[in-house]
């Protein structure tokens, strides 16, 4: 999800969207393993080894506070769901 949309958060204006077309890059030990695009409906998947990985966006220097969370655990033997927020700032 991208966010915020609005200063403020109503009933009426969701706060944060679907964050289409951004590039997740996964890291572990300082090298990239593996980059997926999001589609129109902000979903990605992606096939990691069991592990702890460092995830940014790219290209980096977005306003805002960023992706949240910054490090994501793959599960040993089994599939597992991440969700991401991307602060970009107001627009």
């Amino acid at each position: 999800m991208e966010g915020p949309v609005t200063p403020v958060c109503r009933i009426d204006v969701p706060c944060e969207r679907p964050a289409a077309g951004i590039v997740l890059e996964f890291k572990r030990s300082g090298r990239v393993v593996a980059r997926v695009k999001t589609t129109a409906k902000g979903t990605y998947r992606v096939k990691l080894r069991a592990g702890t990985y460092a995830v940014t966006t790219v290209p980096l220097g977005r306003v805002g506070t960023g992706l949240m969370p910054k490090t994501v655990r793959v599960p040993k033997a089994r599939m597992a769901r991440r969700d991401f927020h991307l602060d970009t700032g107001l627009r």
